[in-house]
């Protein structure tokens, strides 16, 4: 069996209907449990600006929540909200979107628990995420050494190596290159971005911050920009747009022009399947970052985080969501790639510049965000003296991912994030009390009163 249809093979068997129901009732459980944390979203965006040290930590909680935003806006954005179209039709805008409005509630109580559990290591630096959750809160650190493994795996897929072939599949479509040229264009884009990522990772999680609390905005304003200008364009279309997402959310899609079909299982399997992967709210990867945030309480930096969830979905995801939609390209059967790259080219040649802009920008920022996930994963597991291997191990990847084809790459990743999402619901299920009980305590948070 080749990797390819192994990791086909094993991403469908893993996001089957029980981890879909897992995931998605574990959204709607903790938004209950926390008492709708969602409608305190203005407060909590209000409070994530702020770059003041307001307790021990190793880096602001602005620091910690871009550095959250640049491993989570990623190609997953862009490419992934065009393969959640091409597979389940413009209804999985819908449920992708939907897993973000409830997703926002266990990004919260994700980041609850990190800080409350985390640790200082000897060198001053702070630890926590699930694994510490999962040790600490609720005793088993068995499952605390499982979610670090799957989080180390899951790192090469989701940050890494989908990450550094996005790019490359994005270049191909503008290039379009020879079979001789298009090896040669992989083995040099990996190069460039492995070299890059090479730069900025030796730093730590500092550096990573510094470089992400610049990057973020630009980018992520950039993008938005963009698809603004092209809505604007295809304003006539709109309506009718946003009636198909509708109404392929809760009937399916027929079979129209090169486009196949999809049900309304499929709908919802590839939303929320390209939910998860875009915003993370469930995989437990954020909070592992939140831990290192400068707060004075749990609830404080969990407001924080959770506004990611907000940003990267409800607003980046359902945008370009709409913009391809609105484009009427889906119809024709395209590739993931080339969809995404006819959607903009409405905009003829600014259009393509957009959107290779925001997909390199999202791309970098990912692969560094999630570089730093995965080393505190490899640190819980065997230690300190693992970070120095990993982050060697994680630029060599960076051009494995650009030269491997983006199917295979794809499924690994999908697989690796639902194998990795299990224990942390676990945890956060379990450890509903103690989130409740953490909200309660800190209640004037949540209104803006010190």
């Amino acid at each position: 069996m080749d990797f390819a249809k192994f990791a086909a093979e094993l991403s469908s068997f893993v996001w089957g209907v029980p981890l879909i129901a897992l995931l998605f009732g574990t959204h709607l459980f903790l938004t209950i449990r926390t008492g709708v944390i969602q409608r305190f979203l203005p407060q909590a965006i209000k409070i994530s600006f702020s770059r003041q040290k307001e307790g021990e930590g190793d880096v602001s909680q602005f620091g910690a929540l871009m550095t959250a935003l640049a491993a989570t806006i990623g190609a997953g954005n862009i490419i992934g909200v065009a393969g959640a179209v091409a597979t389940g039709g413009p209804g999985a805008v819908f449920w992708m979107w939907l897993t973000g409005v409830f997703g926002i509630a266990t990004k919260y109580s994700e980041a609850v628990l990190a800080v409350k559990y985390r640790v200082q290591m000897p060198d001053g630096s702070y630890a926590g995420g699930p694994m510490y959750a999962l040790e600490r809160g609720l005793g088993q650190k068995w499952l605390g050494i499982v979610f670090a493994i799957f989080t180390c795996i899951a790192a090469f897929g989701i940050g890494n190596m989908f990450q550094a072939n996005a790019v490359v599949e994005t270049l191909k479509e503008w290039i379009k290159p020879t079979a001789e040229a298009d090896a040669v264009m992989r083995w040099v884009t990996g190069g460039v971005m492995a070299a890059i990522t090479a730069a900025v990772i030796l730093g730590g999680v500092k550096s990573i911050a510094r470089v992400c609390e610049v990057l973020v905005p630009v980018m992520a304003l950039g993008y938005i920009l963009g698809c603004v200008l092209i809505l604007i364009k295809n304003a006539a279309l709109l309506p009718g747009a946003l009636g198909e997402i509708w109404q392929g959310a809760f009937s399916g899609q027929a079979a129209v022009g090169g486009f196949v079909g999809a049900g309304i299982r499929q709908a919802i399997q590839a939303g929320i399947a390209r939910g998860l992967f875009s915003n993370e709210s469930g995989l437990g990867s954020a909070p592992i970052v939140a831990a290192a945030a400068q707060t004075r309480n749990p609830v404080r930096q969990a407001l924080v985080s959770s506004t990611a969830t907000f940003w990267d979905t409800v607003v980046v995801c359902a945008i370009t969501g709409l913009v391809i939609v609105s484009s009427g390209h889906w119809k024709e059967g395209m590739p993931k790639g080339a969809l995404t790259n006819a959607a903009f080219e409405e905009l003829h040649t600014i259009g393509p510049i957009f959107l290779l802009f925001g997909l390199i920008t999202f791309v970098f920022s990912s692969i560094l965000g999630w570089c730093y996930y995965g080393e505190k994963a490899a640190e819980y597991l065997v230690g300190p003296k693992a970070v120095k291997p990993y982050r060697v191990l994680w630029v060599i990847m960076v051009l494995v991912g650009a030269v491997q084809p983006a199917a295979a790459v794809m499924d690994f990743s999908d697989a690796a994030n639902g194998l990795m999402a299990l224990p942390n619901l676990i945890c956060l299920i379990c450890l509903s009390g103690v989130i409740a009980a953490e909200t309660r305590a800190h209640a004037d948070e949540l209104r803006g009163k010190d």
